[in-house]
């Protein structure tokens, strides 16, 4: 058999074409077309989900310190966009109802001016752990759900 560092090169390929495999159980190398090594590698290899989760985006523009923003119930990630008409002294973002939600929920929030205290509501939940007691403009903090403990954690 010609070595495989000798054969010619191609710019591209298709399921008919043929790859050497070497196999093992009868001791030698033989051919096997890309689209069987494609049906090999579908039915075998397993990704980890590392692609950029699904938010739906909730909106909210309190005008008056001692707001109050509950975030929808509900199992989606959650994306809340805070836009205070200005710097305001008080305000409570409530979290999702804790017995809807499922694990590694996560709820992103960002705002565009100060809080200057904040209480982020567990809402059901057994706690919220690491959470801002105090937004910056144009902060942001995300939380993420931990189903057996009932927690919500700050991750960012």
């Amino acid at each position: 058999m010609t070595s495989i560092n000798n054969l010619t090169r191609v710019d591209t390929v298709t399921a008919g074409d043929v790859v050497p495999v070497y196999v093992q159980n009868q001791g030698d190398a033989r051919g096997a077309a890309l689209s069987v090594l494609l049906a090999y590698m579908q039915g075998n290899l397993v990704f980890p989900d590392v692609g950029i989760p699904e938010f739906a985006t909730q909106y909210a523009a309190p005008s008056a310190t001692g707001f109050s923003v509950p975030i929808t119930t509900g199992s989606s990630n959650i994306h809340l966009i805070l836009t205070p008409t200005g710097t305001l002294a008080a305000g409570t973002i409530v979290l999702p109802l804790a017995t809807t939600c499922v694990d590694k929920q996560e709820v992103l929030v960002n705002c565009t001016q100060i809080v200057t205290a904040l209480t982020v509501s567990a809402n059901g939940a057994i706690a919220v752990t690491g959470a801002p007691t105090t937004l910056a403009a144009n902060a942001f903090f995300r939380l993420k759900f931990d189903l057996p403990t009932g927690t919500w954690y700050r991750v960012g």
